[in-house]
């Protein structure tokens, strides 16, 4: 449903990799509230995964891939919700899934500068969530980006955020929480924070709250509207494979958690969607720096080519090592 100004409402979901992004816009897609939700959902990869775990609802989910809409797809943004926009379906709202690696400030110069965007929709609400067990060490790893001269990314996500949401609180004692909420208070005194678990947030609170201000934004960046080139770190890449075939569990279990101790200080995102020899169901995975979490997914439907999707975004990645470690477990194939 369109704003009083006849606009229709966009609110951005981002935060850095691994953050629960994917999970929470599940969650407020399963309520009464998102009806009529069109959803872009964009990865850094060659292959989309977040897109096929959008689950439970029949609205659309529409994939940006190989790159982020703040630099290397950002005409592909404009372009696909133009589309959206001119088909007859009416579209009541758009949410916009961005990559853990986005800059929010080229996105808002998208609505801003380009015109057909700015005459049709209006910036909502910039929603950033934020794992509170590694957000630590993304800002760590931020600063030493910008003392070299390029941009903390983890940092960009929290200060423009109009809600801040504070993920994966079970994870961490109330010591550790309190001095997230400090950071992050430090980061951006005026944006709301809230603590949640799962993605568990009434969409009430996300949806439809006309919270996103123009000024706040140009209040930290000056320059938003001038355009400036966006480019991000190339010592981050992603490695991303098609296994073929049945792979064997415990051989890929053991590779996995071997490849993640010996290289996580490297590893800022891996995810995945792989079948098992014997079972019924997708195994799906994903992990963070070190910590690694799966669980069965959705069964193979009839026909449906059991051919699994891996994704590794982080540092120094050598792809010809990864897909050996996969070749392995059953045959891959190099995306």
């Amino acid at each position: 449903m369109a704003t009083m100004t006849g606009k229709v409402p966009v609110t951005v979901l981002t935060g850095f990799l691994g953050s629960g992004k994917t999970t929470l816009l599940n969650h407020l897609l399963s309520q009464e509230e998102a009806e009529g939700t069109a959803v872009i959902v964009n990865e850094f990869g060659a292959i989309g995964i977040d897109g096929q775990l959008v689950i439970g609802v029949d609205e659309d989910v529409i994939e940006i891939n190989n790159g982020c809409i703040c630099c290397t797809v950002r005409a592909d943004l404009v372009t696909t919700i133009e589309r959206l926009l001119s088909r007859p379906q009416p579209v009541r709202r758009i949410l916009i899934e961005t990559t853990g690696l986005a800059d929010p400030a080229p996105v808002i110069q998208s609505f801003m500068l380009d015109e057909g965007l700015r005459a049709s929709t209006e910036l909502d609400a910039f929603v950033t969530v934020v794992d509170a067990r590694h957000n630590p060490l993304w800002l760590s790893i931020g600063e030493e980006a910008e003392a070299a001269g390029r941009e903390n990314v983890a940092k960009e996500q929290i200060a423009f955020a109009d809600i801040l949401l504070l993920n994966k609180t079970d994870l961490v004692v109330e010591a550790e929480l309190a001095a997230c909420e400090t950071e992050l208070r430090h980061i951006n005194p005026l944006a709301r924070i809230r603590r949640m678990r799962d993605g568990s947030v009434p969409a009430s609170e996300l949806l439809g709250i006309r919270a996103f201000d123009l000024r706040n934004a140009l209040a930290i960046e000056p320059e938003l509207l001038s355009d400036v080139e966006h480019e991000h770190d190339d010592a981050i890449t992603s490695v991303a494979l098609r296994p073929e075939g049945d792979l064997d569990p415990t051989t890929f279990f053991q590779w996995l958690n071997r490849f993640v101790q010996d290289r996580g200080a490297d590893i800022l995102r891996i995810k995945g969607i792989v079948p098992f020899i014997g079972e019924a169901r997708r195994y799906v995975f994903h992990g963070v720096h070190m910590t690694l979490d799966g669980r069965p997914g959705r069964p193979w439907r009839s026909g449906e080519p059991r051919c699994g999707e891996i994704v590794f975004i982080g540092r120094n990645l050598d792809a010809g090592e990864i897909e050996r470690g996969i070749v392995q477990c059953g045959v891959a194939q190099a995306a």
